[in-house]
């Protein structure tokens, strides 16, 4: 038995629901990208009271961590290390290209890959089978007409995700397929149960964000800063 909150923030807005082994007991979502953060505690603390439910009672926390968008990736990874820190329960972390493979159940094409935009004509992607198995892992990747060319050859692929419309334009692959796939913090139930089943829980003390590409920020250089 498995009491899990599990958190999305990884892309466009924020999901949190909240489930009893597989079995959805509640769910919240904000579509608004600019205020995760502030909607995000919250949010918690409505759906466990909404439902009788004292944060005490929760088992464990699963989060997607990444890729995604930054803020979000920081967002959600530091709220559920706080919960679980504070409530002295294991952390569950789920790969968001995952977590999207699985939101795609309905789709019949050979291959699955969803794609986040990750800003020019760069995406983060892998490839997945019908079973929700790693063929390509993770990677970011920037798109020209030959990518994809090799498995496209022998495969039809159902592209998906808010990066997807970038390959979208660049290719005219027959084998090439795309569709509009949400994904929320409900496509994560499965594989955290399964994963809290088998205790593959995640160290807190060296849990972070899936980037994939090394994050860089902007700093003024010493002789800037000697002028200010």
């Amino acid at each position: 038995m498995s009491l899990i909150l599990h958190i999305e923030t990884a892309v466009e807005g924020a999901s949190i629901c909240l489930a009893k082994d597989q079995e959805l007991i509640a769910f919240k979502e904000n579509k608004d990208i600019r205020d995760s953060a502030a909607w995000l505690h919250q949010a918690i603390h409505l759906l466990l009271q909404e439902n009788t439910t004292p944060i005490q009672r929760l088992q464990a926390i699963a989060v997607s961590a990444g890729p995604g968008s930054y803020t979000g990736l920081r967002v959600g990874m530091a709220t559920a290390k706080g919960l679980c820190y504070a409530l002295q329960v294991p952390l569950i972390t789920l790969g968001t290209l995952e977590i999207m493979a699985a939101a795609a159940k309905e789709v019949t094409t050979d291959l699955l890959c969803p794609m986040i935009d990750a800003r020019r004509m760069e995406v983060f992607t892998a490839v997945y089978d019908k079973n929700e198995q790693v063929l390509l892992p993770p990677h970011n990747r920037v798109l020209d007409t030959t990518s994809f060319a090799d498995i496209l050859e022998n495969n039809s692929i159902t592209f998906f995700g808010n990066g997807s419309q970038k390959w979208k334009e660049l290719t005219d692959n027959k084998n090439a397929h795309f569709a509009a796939i949400e994904f929320s913090a409900k496509d994560m139930i499965a594989m955290a149960a399964a994963n809290y089943q088998r205790q593959a829980f995640t160290d807190l003390a060296y849990s972070e964000p899936l980037y994939v590409k090394e994050f860089f920020t902007t700093q003024i250089p010493q002789s800037i800063q000697k002028k200010c």
